[in-house]
């Protein structure tokens, strides 16, 4: 295997964070190099940070056809993930939380807790062998629970690329008086959500996941439903985020996710075409290769999420080594869940007893057919 310096190395791992686009950080430079005041100071400084970070807030609301007044910025997914479930079990009301065994640990493990506090009871919505919610037992879940239930269903799947249809489950919680929250780390910025239409409560952004920086990220609350801060302290974000202001996080966000949409339909058709043939690839070399959940379906999942099992392998991690060694990045899951001895806690769910490694690849716009070929080229020399 070829592993010299001069080989560029190549990053599969879009799923986990994105590269900042040079773009983004144009944007957010100025506000580096010139001096930005604490946009809560009411003098000229202070109110002229304040405009940037209305500004941002205003480009985001609009993308999502909501308003400027539903937005609110965090320091990214787990804590609007956490915000929304704290909210709705201590001051909202609902003794409840319906969710599934495949969700990000920001949902798991925050649900987890509030139940081992006796403030809630969890209930687990069933999913098929392939990653997909049971909606008739969701029904059932929201009928023995009527008005009490917050339902925490994400969009798309970050380790198998399941699509979560928003319409139909918000339009089960509206039936039976629960809150909807949904997840949406791994779409925004990859599909159109417009928040005017969709029966969705709760969604949350990263900006990290689309081209923007670390660190930054929003929660929408749609108008009308109650929301209490997790961070106290002061009344920065209208009352629902102490902290100062993270501006040039902020700024970023705005611009990554204004670039998304402008791009949208070409980074789409560039990844799914991407995809799809590195499915071929994979296929026409390994004949017994299996993919997970829904992410081997090119239109019906998340496009820029492919999870591959290798069966003849029986160490995953080492495999994972061994790409890294070839200066290829992939993971063998949730990017949360590295570093621990603990296998997939969504591959286990869907089949405990599947045999094999999982690798996840997942892509972005400046990924290339040449390096889907060399990755293929180095598996090919790994498998013999």
């Amino acid at each position: 295997m070829n592993t010299s310096s001069n080989i560029s190395p190549i990053y599969f791992d879009n799923a986990a964070t994105t590269p900042i686009d040079p773009r983004v950080w144009a944007e957010m430079k100025p506000y580096f190099e010139d001096f930005t005041a604490n946009p809560s100071s009411i003098h000229s400084h202070g109110r002229k940070a304040k405009v940037a970070v209305e500004k941002a807030r205003k480009t985001v609301a609009t993308l999502l056809n909501t308003s400027p007044a539903e937005i609110f910025f965090t320091s990214g997914g787990t804590e609007a993930d956490n915000t929304v479930l704290q909210s709705a079990v201590l001051y909202g009301g609902k003794k409840v939380i319906i969710t599934s065994p495949i969700e990000h640990h920001a949902i798991s493990h925050t649900a987890e807790a509030w139940e081992k506090l006796g403030l809630v009871k969890l209930e687990w919505v069933k999913v098929n062998a392939q990653g997909d919610v049971d909606l008739i037992h969701l029904e059932e879940l929201l009928q023995q629970n009527p008005d009490q239930a917050l339902v925490s269903l994400m969009h798309g799947n970050n380790e198998i690329g399941n699509l979560l249809d928003l319409v139909a489950v918000g339009n089960l919680c509206r039936q039976y008086g629960a809150l909807f929250h949904s997840d949406t780390v791994q779409t925004m910025g990859h599909f159109v959500h417009n928040l005017q239409e969709l029966p969705v409560d709760f969604v949350v952004g990263a900006a990290h996941k689309f081209g923007g920086p670390k660190g930054i990220g929003f929660l929408y609350v749609r108008s009308g439903v109650l929301c209490h801060p997790l961070l106290h302290g002061g009344a920065q974000e209208r009352n629902q985020r102490g902290g100062t202001e993270n501006v040039y996080g902020m700024i970023g966000l705005a611009k990554a996710l204004e670039l998304s949409y402008s791009e949208m339909e070409e980074h789409q058709s560039h990844i799914k075409d991407l995809k799809q043939y590195f499915i071929n690839q994979l296929k026409s070399n390994f004949p017994n290769v299996t993919f997970n959940g829904r992410s081997g379906e090119v239109d019906n999942s998340l496009y820029t999420v492919l999870n591959v099992r290798f069966p003849n392998v029986a160490d995953g991690d080492m495999l994972l080594f061994q790409l890294d060694i070839a200066k290829i990045s992939a993971s063998g899951g949730s990017a949360c869940s590295s570093g621990t001895s603990i296998g997939s806690h969504v591959l286990t769910a869907l089949n405990p007893s599947a045999q094999g490694a999982a690798i996840r690849f997942s892509f972005a716009s400046y990924n290339t057919k040449e390096e889907v070929d060399r990755t293929i080229l180095v598996l090919k020399e790994l498998m013999k």
